[in-house]
């Protein structure tokens, strides 16, 4: 790919990140000030960004304990920052979801519970249910990854067995007043799903989460279906009275920094057009679709007109089949390029997060030659897609997209540059 295509892509990547920014986004949204005690808790992997802001702009005593994964600590002066794993829960997540209930006990109706949420709490704060174990909720959440459903389905299932999801910490909290500051990294921007909503309940029962599961043919360990099939520890509903005073707030989204990276294309003269910012469904399928508009675009002038740049966001899913590396991004992208192979086109695919899987990569590039190199170099771009191993095509290519940990969380971004 030209260096100059690489660095406008990259650009609009930074105007993404910017947009949500955790100091920018929380400074429009600080709750005032109680008689009582100032407790932050919070979840996810922009927690501890949003936990080391907040800290700046309040002026008021404050105490509390916020856990991001591994790797994502940054130093917080009053709040303790607690590290987990994701995407699978491990024994520190644990003890972290104990370390939130902890800080919210013995609360009362003069103090404030502020909730810092983002993508990523939902592993990073395992409570088993009733007799379950850590092991078996580990099971559980590695099933729900293989299994191709979307974000919206996973959620649902994972708030009915859960002892934190679905609004359990918020009724913890009760008498406090709660109020949960959202980084959205879900379609549609439903603060109920970021994270499974441990502050946020939503009208989702057993029922529904039994029929998802059917729906998509999810084989759950047994003991967690029996769970399910049951009617103890129910999620409360958002009717319930300790949830009145509570408040919630979306304060970053992929809306925002999509409309931030467009802006940013226009000033550098290149015209953008956003499709979505709440795509789902199978990576590789969703890429087609963007290659046969690429395509289009390319040898046509239609929908839109050359220069274009085409901005996507959303979550996208893996099943997986195959025993590769990578990510939905990276998936995402190897797909685009078989399909637009040979199109005079550059692209870039990545997790606002900064981590695209289990590999210290965000995402990669990608253009009309990438499947030619890979080819030369004795690759088989087809097979790799079908073993999953997208990122041992863009690590071959060296076209890895590799920023770090952003501090924010915003969802997939996605853009296509049509010269």
């Amino acid at each position: 790919m030209k260096s100059d295509d690489k660095e406008f892509l990259a650009g609009l990547f930074r105007a993404a990140i910017e947009a949500a920014d955790p100091e920018n986004a929380l400074r429009a949204h600080l709750p005032s000030q109680p008689r009582g005690r100032t407790v932050v808790i919070g979840a996810g992997k922009g927690a501890a960004q949003l936990a080391a802001a907040f800290e700046r702009l309040w002026r008021g005593p404050l105490e509390g304990v916020v856990v991001t994964r591994y790797g994502y600590a940054v130093p917080c002066r009053r709040i303790r920052v607690l590290e987990a794993s994701h995407p699978v829960p491990d024994a520190a997540g644990l003890q972290a979801t104990d370390a939130l209930f902890e800080a919210v006990r013995d609360l009362t109706e003069d103090d404030l519970v502020v909730a810092l949420i983002c993508g990523g709490g939902s592993a990073l704060l395992p409570s088993p249910p009733g007799q379950l174990t850590l092991e078996e909720e580990v099971l559980f959440n590695q099933t729900l990854l293989a299994s191709g459903a979307p974000i919206s389905v996973m959620n649902a299932i994972r708030k009915q067995v859960s002892g934190i999801k679905g609004g359990r910490l918020a009724a913890a909290c009760h008498p406090a007043k709660v109020v949960t500051l959202v980084v959205s990294d879900v379609p549609g921007d439903d603060p109920a799903q970021v994270a499974s909503g441990p502050t946020i309940p939503d009208m989702t029962d057993r029922a529904l989460a039994r029929n998802l599961v059917k729906t998509w043919g999810i084989a759950l360990p047994a003991r967690v279906a029996a769970w399910l099939d049951g009617n103890e520890g129910l999620a409360p509903l958002p009717g319930d009275p300790v949830f009145t005073r509570n408040e919630v707030r979306v304060i970053a989204s992929a809306n925002l920094s999509l409309e931030a990276a467009a802006a940013r294309a226009a000033s550098l003269g290149v015209p953008a057009v956003i499709l979505s910012d709440s795509i789902e469904g199978e990576a590789r399928d969703v890429a087609r679709v963007h290659a046969a508009i690429a395509r289009e675009v390319a040898g046509r002038g239609r929908p839109f007109s050359r220069p274009v740049v085409i901005l996507s966001g959303g979550e996208t899913t893996v099943t997986i089949k195959g025993g590769g590396k990578g990510g939905r991004n990276t998936e995402f992208l190897l797909s685009l390029a078989v399909a637009a192979d040979g199109i005079g086109f550059s692209a870039i695919a990545a997790d606002t997060d900064g981590i695209d899987g289990s590999e210290d990569n965000a995402g990669a590039f990608a253009d009309g030659q990438s499947m030619a190199r890979l080819r030369n170099l004795g690759c088989d771009p087809s097979a790799l897609l079908a073993d999953n191993d997208a990122w041992t095509a863009f690590h071959h290519l060296g076209d890895l997209f590799v920023p770090g940990p952003t501090g924010t969380n915003v969802n997939d971004f996605r853009a296509i540059l049509i010269r």
